[in-house]
């Protein structure tokens, strides 16, 4: 894979790099999706996006889903981020080192910018 991560030109190849956490869950006093977009932030490794989901269940078992109301509180969430390779290692490397338990999915991805607007 390309370590291209230019938006010019030329689309990419890169990874597409999730991470799979709950809406209240914290690292540091900060809500995870707050702490990992501000740490891909200071580290200059890309975009990313936080998507709450409506329902869920994950390795525990435990179904989430915003008609139980006890339960709708702490739904599933995902933050994605489009990186090189390099900089999805260092991202997964920079939360390993924070010591921060999450599950995450890695797909190679070919990606790009369309449209009349893509050099602004």
């Amino acid at each position: 894979m390309s370590n291209e991560t230019s938006f010019g030109t030329h689309p990419a190849n890169g990874v597409f790099l999730r991470f799979y956490t709950h809406v209240h869950a914290k690292h540091d006093g900060l809500l995870i999706s707050e702490w990992l977009l501000g740490l891909a932030k200071r580290h200059q490794l890309g975009g990313g996006s936080v998507f709450r989901a409506t329902a869920g269940f994950g390795r525990h078992g435990v179904v989430h889903h915003e008609a139980f109301f006890e339960l709708a509180d702490d739904l599933p969430q995902k933050i994605e981020f489009l990186l090189s390779e390099q900089h999805a290692q260092t991202l997964l490397q920079l939360v390993r080192d924070a010591g921060v338990n999450l599950v995450y999915a890695w797909s190679p991805v070919h990606f790009g910018i369309l449209g009349k607007d893509r050099h602004a």
